[in-house]
């Protein structure tokens, strides 16, 4: 049975690289909870260590991924039932899997993936695409809500820069399922034209959480 509801308005993705000292599930989940006590409605979180992490700090909607980079497939948000179902475990309420038309790892196509997470671990999808026949195809496939996360991060869309309104503007006219804008929002007055385009939330992650790649701006900025 499943329990939770898409969150609306604000979600922070609360991630770091690898090898940063923000990398650690004690930090993690001390942003997370800080975005929740600043009002965000959820949180986007990486790796099981790190949902497991933050779901001892919050009781708010945790849309968990877990990135991964398998031989000889293009998919890396969540590609397989067993990261969906590590990240399950770990106390996930949403599971987001790359939903983009690539290349996926062997025996698991979209459809079967959505309904497994469905029928098996009993949690909503959230389908990250880059192309509108994506998100035509993972509505189709049963995705619960359908976000703009790959646009411009893909070979298809590379020239392309996020955030994609364009793209956000035909989902919303061709799905019936909720959708979420998600990628290179920059500020509030993004975030604000991505809800009033009628997306039902907007996730905000480096604007909001990411020291390394601010820090890395300014200097550069400024020599």
């Amino acid at each position: 049975m499943i329990n939770c509801q898409i969150p609306t308005g604000l979600i922070v993705s609360c991630q770091a690289p690898a090898d940063s000292p923000l990398h650690d599930p004690i930090v993690i989940a001390a942003m997370a909870r800080s975005a929740i006590n600043g009002g965000a409605a959820g949180v986007r979180i990486d790796t099981p260590a790190h949902v497991a992490a933050v779901r001892k700090q919050i009781s708010a909607p945790i849309i968990g991924i877990w990135k991964q980079q398998l031989s000889g497939c293009e998919i890396y948000i969540t590609p397989r039932f067993e990261d969906a179902r590590a990240i399950a475990l770990a106390g996930a309420d949403i599971i987001a899997v790359d939903a983009t038309l690539r290349n996926r790892p062997a025996g698991e196509d979209l459809h079967t993936l959505i309904a497994r997470i469905h029928s098996e671990l009993g949690k909503l999808v959230m389908a990250d695409i880059d192309t509108i026949e994506a998100a035509i195809a993972a509505a189709e496939a049963g995705a619960d809500t359908v976000a703009t996360t790959l646009f411009g991060y893909t070979a298809e869309t590379e020239k392309l820069s996020p955030p994609g309104f364009e793209l956000l503007a035909q989902m919303l006219e061709k799905l019936k399922v909720p959708v979420i804008c998600e990628g290179g929002i920059a500020g509030p007055e993004m975030a604000k034209k991505a809800l009033d385009l009628g997306a039902t939330a907007v996730v905000v992650g480096t604007d909001i959480t990411g020291i390394d790649s601010k820090i890395i701006a300014y200097k550069l900025g400024i020599g």
